[in-house]
C-alpha cells in the first residue's frame, strides 16, 4: 500500500503476515515513552529491537508509516481484548511521541484524528474497538496513560465514552457486577468476579471519574465486545 498523503514512508523490518488470514478489526494506541520521535523511530525500525508499529506521530504532527496496514506489526505483545489474544494479528498500532507524563500536543491529536478516521473507514472498524495498550495488557503496560484525551476522540466518533458518572458502589456484590461489566466491554477479567487492581487501574486511567459500576455497565450494554471472532 502506498503511504497516505502527508505521511512519510519509513519501513520497518519488524513485521510479517497476519496469522490465519486475519484482518485488522482493532486499533491500539500507544505512547513511546522515549525522548523524542526520532529515538522512537530508530527503535521501531531496529531489527534488534523486534518491535514496530504501523504509524508513529510526532509531537509536531509529523506522521511516519512503518508497516503496511495489511501486515502484522509487532506493537501489542502479550495481552487480550475480548476473545482476541493475538492482538497483533487483529490490530493496527499507532505510536504517539509522548513520555506519558505530559499532555499530548494539539497538532499531534489532530493528525491522530485524521489518521484514525481513515483507518476506521478503510477497514470498517467500529469506534469501540479503538483501545489503549493498557486496556489489552493491564499491569504490563500503561499507555497511552491518563493524560490522553479519550473523551475528545469519542466526541468525534473515533472511540467511546460512558454516558453516566454515578458514584461507585464498593460492596462485594457491586465489585462482582463491575467485573462482569468490564468483561462484557472487553477487559480480560472473569465475569462475576471483582476485577483485579491492574484492570481497575487501566479502566480508571482511561475513563477518569467515569469509572463507576453504572459507567462500566453502560459501556458493556452499548458496546459489547465481539466474542464471536476468535483469534489464533
Amino acid at each position: 500500500m502506498n503511504p497516505l498523503t502527508g505521511v512519510i514512508w519509513h519501513p520497518s523490518p519488524n513485521c510479517g503476515p497476519r496469522r490465519q488470514g486475519a484482518r485488522p478489526d482493532m486499533v491500539v494506541i500507544h505512547f513511546t515513552a522515549m525522548q523524542g520521535a526520532q529515538a522512537a523511530l530508530d527503535r521501531l525500525c531496529d531489527p534488534q529491537a523486534q518491535v514496530s508499529a504501523h504509524y508513529l506521530i510526532g509531537a509536531d504532527g509529523t506522521c511516519w508509516q512503518m508497516v503496511d496496514e495489511a501486515a502484522r506489526a509487532w506493537h501489542a505483545g502479550a495481552g487480550q481484548w475480548g476473545a482476541v489474544s493475538d492482538v497483533n494479528s487483529r490490530s493496527i498500532g499507532i505510536e504517539l511521541d509522548n513520555r506519558g507524563d505530559h499532555p499530548f500536543a494539539a497538532r499531534q491529536m489532530r493528525v491522530l484524528e485524521d489518521l484514525l478516521g481513515g483507518i476506521l473507514s478503510r477497514w470498517q472498524i467500529s469506534p469501540q474497538r479503538v483501545i489503549g495498550h493498557a486496556d489489552m495488557a493491564p499491569g504490563r503496560k500503561a499507555d497511552p496513560g491518563p493524560r490522553f484525551d479519550w473523551r475528545r476522540l469519542a466526541r468525534q466518533g473515533l472511540s467511546v465514552w460512558p454516558e453516566t458518572s454515578a458514584h461507585h458502589n464498593t460492596s462485594p456484590d457491586a465489585q462482582r457486577a463491575l467485573g462482569t461489566a468490564l468483561h462484557g466491554f472487553g477487559y480480560a477479567t472473569p465475569p462475576d468476579c471483582a476485577p483485579d487492581d491492574a484492570v481497575l487501574a487501566a479502566f480508571r486511567a482511561r475513563f477518569g471519574a467515569f469509572t463507576s459500576l453504572a459507567a462500566a455497565q453502560d459501556l458493556a450494554k452499548r458496546f459489547p465486545v465481539d466474542r464471536a471472532n476468535r483469534s489464533a
